[in-house]
């Protein structure tokens, strides 16, 4: 397996989640539901994600703050153009499956 010096590595790491965010953004015809049922994870996930990662360094950045940055606009403005009402069927697959942990 290749490995690179640790600054190296958080570099591309940084740049791979800069480009999953951007692809996300660019995707709001894929809903939050759809990816937690088959992934397990959403952009709320990488908001939260981000937010408890910054705690953890002692740095102050809201839920909400994180998600304007995963979303690319304030939630209630994403939310409003482009979440669709979920189906019971998805809803209930989502109840099911979804991780405790978050």
């Amino acid at each position: 397996m290749k490995t690179f010096d640790p600054q190296t590595t958080i570099e591309l790491e940084a740049a791979v989640f800069r480009r999953l965010v951007e692809h996300l953004q660019s995707r709001t015809d894929v809903q939050n539901i759809d990816m937690m049922n088959l992934a397990g994870f959403c952009r709320n996930c990488l908001s939260t994600w981000m937010s408890d990662a910054a705690e953890a360094k002692g740095l102050e950045l809201s839920k909400d703050d994180a998600r304007e940055i995963v979303y690319g606009m304030p939630f209630k403005e994403w939310k409003a153009k482009y979440q669709t009402d979920a189906p019971a069927e998805k809803q209930a697959a989502f109840e099911q499956n979804r991780p405790r942990d978050h």
